[in-house]
């Protein structure tokens, strides 16, 4: 692997990382947001989750001779929406509150849970950062030893 692809396959992780990290922030800025349960027009927020997926089968597809930056690393495929159902509580008197039940519908986020994928992103970003420095050196020495 050349050294150079090394730089770009980390800017994707950095990429996907901070992606990571601000859906995350989003979740938990959202977590006391409320709705109406089972209405359309004001539904509770839902707890937003990113897909990764690998950038390499683009790579093993592309003609051979045409490297490319971008053929490694890790991309944000998608970002999906929890299926799990809101959090209900019973506060008749929001004013989001079902008439008949009373209940008032929040996202389905558990705090605890974000605060772990928040670490586990800030972990992979810095993991990432580490690579990025490491092959900057290497590269330097590199240099280094060829003016010699």
């Amino acid at each position: 692997m050349p050294l150079l692809d090394v730089f770009g396959i980390s800017a994707s992780g950095l990429t996907a990382s901070r992606l990571w990290l601000d859906i995350t922030a989003n979740n938990i800025a959202n977590l006391q947001t409320a709705g109406r349960p089972n209405d359309p027009l004001n539904p509770p927020y839902r707890r937003k989750v990113p897909v990764f997926a690998e950038k390499l089968r683009r790579a093993l597809d592309s003609p051979p001779g045409q490297p490319s930056l971008d053929a490694a690393g890790v991309s944000v495929a998608a970002v999906v929406e929890d299926p799990s159902p809101p959090r209900l509580a019973y506060e008749p008197s929001h004013p989001l509150a079902d008439p008949r039940t009373g209940y008032v519908a929040y996202p389905n986020i558990n705090i605890a849970s974000e605060m772990v994928s928040m670490i586990a992103a800030t972990r992979a970003y810095e993991a990432n950062v580490t690579v990025l420095n490491a092959a900057k050196d290497m590269a330097l020495r590199a240099l280094e030893i060829g003016r010699s």
